[in-house]
This record gives structure tokens, C-alpha cells and sequence, in this order.
């Protein structure tokens, strides 16, 4: 009877265990490429974008197992040129910052996650003062704007998954500051960061 008492209460303690452990929670470290179209406006004709790459950092939450609420970070470095009648080329060389969070609508189809988020947040453009900034004393831009995107997630473990995802940023173009040297637009773009990479699930 004492033994058929413990088997009962290791049983108890194990499903409990399962399920203190059930993944709610990811975090994924992924590497994103930084592009954008041209901007026309105003006197700038127009305002180039470096393609670059980046890092970003991402933490999501599970509300339900289809919805989770996500933060994320993202660091990358490249230049900014705005062409104008009155300048051959104006350069910022330039750090920027991603800071948002998003809600994120996922199904499920074997290991196969598929996903769309949307949300708010911002980024900060941040003036490098070396050779690669022609313009100064430009100053920091903190831009508000929407991030939208979707992607996939393939489940290669219980704790692991890749997820290869596209996302963008609509907001308005940095001007550094610098409206009066011909920098601003007065236009929204939006900045596109593909991301692929790798998520643990805890």
C-alpha cells in the first residue's frame, strides 16, 4: 500500500513538473539586414540609405498559443546621404537603435510555426562624429513610428526553433537636425530588417 501511495505522489510531483515547465517564454538572438528605398522631398532628391547588416534581440511572451506579446532591440551602423541641387552629397555616418513591441499572432502546423506581429515603438539615429559624418554638429533623431511584419518559425526541438522573418519600420526620415542644410523631407519611409535567427523556448 506504501508503495502504490508513493508511485501515486511521484506521479503527482512529475505531472506537476511537466507543467511548471511548459515553454511560455522565448527569447531569440538574430542576425538582419538594414535596407531602404530612396526618399524624394522637399530640396533632397534624394535621401540614400547604406544597406548594412545588424544584430537583433528579441523576447516574447505567450498570452495564449496563439498570441504572445513581444519586445525587441535591434543595433545596426551605416550612412546616410542626402543629394541636393544645392550640395552634391551631405553624409551621416550613423548608429541606430530599435527599440519596439509588438503583439504577434502565430499558428501551428507540426513544427512548422508561421507568424504576423504588429506594434509601436522607436528608433534612434545617432550621429558618429568621424570622417564618414560631412555635416556638424548633427544631432541625435528619435524617431517614432509602426512596426509590421511576419515570417516562420520551424522547430528543431522542444527549446529551439529558427525563424527566418520579415520586418519593417514606417516612420519619418531623420534630418539630423540639419533642416536648414537640406536634410529634411518631410516624407515617411520604411526601414526593412529581414532577420534569421535562433530562439529558446524556457
Amino acid at each position: 500500500m506504501k508503495k502504490m501511495m508513493l508511485l501515486g505522489a511521484l506521479l503527482v510531483c512529475a505531472a506537476g513538473v511537466g507543467h511548471a515547465q511548459e515553454s511560455r517564454q522565448d527569447a531569440s538572438l538574430s542576425f538582419m539586414g538594414v535596407y531602404a528605398n530612396d526618399v524624394y522631398g522637399l530640396t533632397v532628391e534624394p535621401m540614400h540609405t547604406t544597406s548594412t547588416g545588424g544584430i537583433l534581440a528579441s523576447y516574447r511572451y505567450d498570452l495564449t498559443p496563439r498570441s504572445q506579446l513581444e519586445l525587441n532591440y535591434s543595433w545596426a551602423q551605416n550612412s546616410i546621404l542626402y543629394h541636393s541641387a544645392s550640395f552634391p552629397v551631405g553624409e551621416v555616418h550613423t548608429r541606430q537603435q530599435e527599440i519596439t513591441g509588438a503583439y504577434v499572432y502565430t499558428r501551428s502546423y507540426h513544427n512548422w510555426n508561421p507568424f504576423l506581429e504588429a506594434g509601436v515603438g522607436g528608433y534612434i539615429f545617432t550621429p558618429i562624429l568621424d570622417s564618414g559624418t560631412h555635416q556638424s554638429p548633427s544631432k541625435q533623431n528619435t524617431n517614432i513610428g509602426a512596426l509590421f511584419g511576419g515570417g516562420v518559425a520551424y522547430e528543431i526541438s522542444p527549446s529551439f526553433d529558427v525563424r527566418v522573418q520579415y520586418r519593417g519600420f514606417l516612420m519619418k526620415t531623420p534630418d539630423f537636425g540639419q533642416a536648414q542644410a537640406g536634410f529634411k523631407t518631410n516624407r515617411y519611409y520604411v526601414l526593412m530588417t529581414p532577420a534569421l535567427g535562433i530562439a529558446y523556448h524556457f
